[in-house]
């Protein structure tokens, strides 16, 4: 198998199955899925994150754990393909940005570094640079529901508005803050509540 036909696989996965994790978790340990642009991802798991904001461990977890909560929902995106590219895609930009500063885990700018990285990752693939830009402005906004509704000074508010669909951030942001050990459903729907309210 070579890296085009793993994409296929992957699309096809993603988009069909009821946890694609399951055939994501299989294929990681492949010699394609070490090959660029997949090590990419493949480095996910070699990413620790935060222990308070994520007790499922390295970036590969929560972003499995996400992947499957995106295919659970992803009957109510716009644009389904689209959405689960985003929901793999959204932390890509993790294990370049993460670094231990005074004893913590951080990765700050993951999303902007996400948004480069997702282009290039899917231009290997695929010449539709409307499906390349849709996929690449959600994982740069993924973060904004944090940013919104805790008032914090990253929120781009209004060239989120012109660039994406805040109601495909919003569905995302749900999928990304459920993808996590412990995740509490009516505080999480209740943000998304608070982030669509705010931007409204």
């Amino acid at each position: 198998m070579n890296t085009h036909e793993l994409y296929k696989n992957i699309n096809k996965h993603i988009l069909e199955d009821e946890k694609p994790s399951i055939y994501l978790n299989e294929i990681f340990e492949g010699e394609v899925f070490k090959q660029y642009p997949f090590n990419l991802l493949h480095e996910m798991r070699n990413t620790e994150q935060s222990k308070i904001h994520h007790p499922e461990g390295n970036v590969w977890n929560h972003v499995m754990m996400v992947v499957d909560a995106a295919a659970k929902i992803k009957y109510k995106s716009k644009n389904e393909r689209v959405f689960m590219w985003a929901a793999l895609l959204h932390d890509i930009g993790k294990p370049p940005t993460t670094k231990i500063k005074k004893g913590r885990i951080i990765s700050y700018d993951h999303d902007k570094v996400g948004e480069e990285l997702s282009e290039k990752f899917l231009s290997e693939f695929t010449d539709d640079k409307n499906f390349i830009y849709d996929v690449s402005k959600l994982v740069k906004y993924h973060m904004h529901i944090l940013y919104v509704v805790n008032k914090l000074p990253f929120a781009d508010v209004e060239n989120m508005k012109k660039e994406t669909d805040v109601e495909e951030i919003a569905l995302l942001g749900f999928c990304d803050r459920m993808g996590r050990t412990n995740s509490n459903f009516e505080k999480e729907k209740k943000n998304i509540e608070m982030f669509i309210k705010a931007i409204s």
